[in-house]
């Protein structure tokens, strides 16, 4: 009985390892803030109808054909940081000129990086990740997780696999 037991504790740590592994992002927490997030960008006018737009230029893949970027500070949940807002343009037609005479047209997606408190994941610089539709919704992987928090924290591919790579330590492309 005391070795069954046993087994299926370690079982079920072994699966709520995995599931962690998992669910270093998409979780209902990193959900729930990444909608304040996008609120608080929308007051700022990083995002939305009334956004500041900065000049587009060529992008790179996973973002995007055209890029734009914004970094500036807001506040989530009564912590202010620092907010890299970088908009992703394509579709048929897609072009710098384009997106700086109809950015709406060809936004197809919004990537955000925001400095979170300290502690938050310090391994990472304590970023948050997301990444939303135009709409202001979030965006799925291919196992339809929403991508939002420590985004592919731990995994060869993803937000935080790439990053690591930036120049300087600070997980930040574009200085």
């Amino acid at each position: 009985m005391k070795k069954t037991t046993l087994i299926a504790a370690i079982g079920l740590s072994i699966s709520m390892s995995a599931a962690a592994g998992e669910m270093a992002f998409s979780g209902p927490d990193s959900v729930s803030y990444a909608k304040d997030l996008w609120s608080a960008l929308g007051a700022a006018k990083l995002v939305g109808s009334s956004a500041d737009n900065s000049a587009p230029y060529k992008g790179v893949h996973p973002h995007g054909a055209v890029l734009t970027n914004a970094t500036s500070s807001v506040t989530v949940s009564g912590h202010t940081g620092t907010v890299i807002v970088k908009k992703n343009f394509g579709g048929e037609g897609v072009s710098t000129d384009a997106v700086a005479k109809e950015p709406a047209k060809y936004l197809k997606a919004v990537t955000v990086m925001f400095q979170r408190e300290d502690g938050y994941d310090a391994d990472n610089q304590n970023w948050f990740w997301a990444k939303y539709k135009a709409d202001g919704s979030l965006q799925v992987n291919e196992k339809n997780m929403m991508l939002a928090g420590r985004v592919a924290k731990g995994k060869s591919k993803g937000c935080i696999a790439c990053h690591t790579a930036a120049p300087g330590g600070d997980m930040i492309f574009t200085n």
